[in-house]
């Protein structure tokens, strides 16, 4: 089968859409399935888009609330995961994953489904360390922390897709697996964004959550979006006995939507099953997993390590046995076929009758509470709720938890010793919040449309084929150019080139000699897909 592979599209879902049927009309190509690795912004009103983490000017409708509402409906059955730049309140209300509009499905915090026999599997946001071995606990109204805490990968959500051990055939993430960029073709790559120089050859870019996952699942293929720019790469992973087969995974990072001609080379082909059906399905090992660590499940902001080998956990194996699995066919009576149980929860958008001061709530949705109760589950929004109520019966105040900076100082380290989203570096092309500030930031809802992109041409050859060490570390030294000379020229950020790190200052601008800012500095990446052209050229 056909399947169409997205990097961020921001909300702009008329515009991705119109771009599958005009490859549809002009080369007869007709993806049989959408995958978009994050930013999706599935925005229902100017509530969710007081709970999108972007610079106020920079929030925009789009075009999603159409597809919430009916008035509009995917032409493909489109699969996401979250990112960094999300109605965060909205995907909040589906943890385990759920129809976010008919025909949408969104993955969950951490998810895998099968469509047509093919195992997709998935896990929302982007890693920073200071939160990572938190629960989930935030909920609307955010404030200026937990607005950007909310789309932090948890350490639970890695923990169980490590408890899988059937083959996963497709993967997403949203930010890039650490080190993965030295089975690529670095020397393009660096060409094409030379601020990432410094941590390509430290080793620091990308997610090391999502290098471990990487490592322990070997898919067949993975796809990643966040740092907008092409880059290929193919690994072949270490095997752990002489009898088990070599695997290798094949890595796609893509650039935001883009013009029909680079879309058409964005559509793999897939083997599957061709006696499935054409519903997407839940996956049996995966309700299995979920339902083996419920127990694990956590809504408050205490850190926490999972259960591991290490003599202080009386289990640390939580993956499931063949009999676990069977149960859970049992229980659906072998009909994995996902309801289509859509339910709108919040008013759409109604451009002739802006709401510029709605207010987000915390929701819980039907899909999630039915999912919970029949596979036995917590609804994480309820606990959060129920939490809620006993701290407000014991006359708790909030305040607490509304001042808290969301740096981890006070925290017990961190198993990886360094906090990088894949956002660290300086990158001209994309917007990234200040972590130390945004207390006065404005919550308003105006903002501007997104800049059109260039078109360009890309190559998903992979060549250069190495093995992925245990460790993961490869030292500055193995920072050698690959092979891969097919890699696309990115029509994107140039103004970067020729100047080190150093001299491009991340420093807050304009303010008195102590360093106080009298302007609020934005570090930017990305600010192409949220700034008009005009603003583009003179940013």
């Amino acid at each position: 089968m056909k399947v169409a592979v997205a990097g961020c599209c921001h909300g702009a879902l008329d515009k991705m859409y119109e771009t599958l049927e005009l490859l549809q009309r002009r080369h007869n190509v007709r993806p049989d399935l959408l995958l978009c690795c994050g930013d999706f912004q599935a925005v229902r009103n100017e509530a969710d888009l007081r709970c999108m983490a972007v610079p106020a000017k920079y929030r925009h409708m789009q075009t999603f609330y159409r597809y919430y509402s009916g008035e509009k409906k995917a032409p493909v059955l489109t699969v996401f995961i979250g990112g960094n730049h999300e109605a965060s309140n909205h995907l909040q209300e589906l943890p385990y994953g759920g129809w976010v509009a008919p025909n949408i499905y969104y993955l969950g915090y951490a998810g895998v489904v099968r469509f047509r026999g093919v195992r997709i599997g998935g896990i929302s946001g982007i890693f920073k360390s200071h939160d990572y071995r938190k629960g989930h606990f935030e909920c609307p109204p955010y404030n200026q922390q937990t607005i950007r805490s909310a789309y932090h990968v948890r350490n639970i959500e890695v923990f169980k897709l490590k408890q899988l051990k059937r083959p996963i055939d497709i993967f997403m993430s949203h930010d890039w697996p650490r080190s993965i960029y030295h089975y690529g073709n670095k020397k393009q790559l660096l060409k094409m964004k030379s601020f990432f120089r410094q941590e390509v050859e430290s080793n620091t870019l990308g997610s090391p959550a999502a290098s471990e996952l990487l490592q322990h699942l070997k898919p067949t293929y993975w796809f990643s979006a966040h740092l907008h720019v092409k880059f290929a790469a193919f690994m072949q992973h270490e095997t752990n006995s002489k009898e088990e087969l070599p695997k290798a995974t094949k890595f796609l990072a893509l650039d935001k939507c883009l013009p029909h001609r680079d879309f058409l080379q964005q559509i793999i082909d897939v083997e599957h099953d061709p006696n499935a059906g054409d519903s997407l399905e839940y996956d049996a090992e995966w309700i299995a997993v979920l339902k083996a660590t419920n127990s694990l499940v956590n809504v408050t902001q205490s850190s926490w390590n999972m259960p591991e080998q290490n003599g202080l956990h009386a289990k640390w194996d939580y993956s499931v046995t063949e009999e676990a699995i069977k149960e859970v066919l049992e229980e659906l009576n072998h009909d994995l076929k996902i309801p289509c149980n859509f339910t709108l929860t919040a008013a759409c958008y109604d451009p002739s009758k802006p709401q510029r001061n709605m207010e987000p709530v915390h929701t819980i949705n039907p899909q999630t509470t039915e999912f919970c109760a029949q596979f036995g589950l917590t609804d994480i929004n309820d606990r959060i709720q129920q939490a809620k109520e006993e701290r407000s019966g014991r006359g708790e105040c909030e305040e607490e938890e509304e001042e808290m900076d969301s740096t981890g100082s006070a925290e017990e380290p961190s198993e990886y010793n360094t906090d990088n989203s894949g956002l660290s570096s300086f990158n001209p092309d994309e917007i990234m919040l200040d972590e130390e500030e945004g207390g006065d930031e404005d919550l308003s809802t105006c903002s501007v449309d997104p800049s059109p992109d260039h078109p360009h041409e890309f190559s998903t050859s992979f060549s250069d084929i190495r093995i992925m060490p245990d460790s993961m570390v490869v030292s500055s030294d193995d920072a050698t150019d690959s092979n891969n000379e097919e890699l696309e020229k990115s029509g994107g950020s140039k103004q970067g080139e020729g100047k080190s790190p150093t001299e491009r200052s991340l420093k807050r601008i304009g303010g008195d000699e102590n360093g106080n800012s009298g302007v609020k500095k934005i570090k930017r990446r990305n600010q192409a897909i949220y700034a008009a052209e005009d603003e583009d050229k003179t940013d």
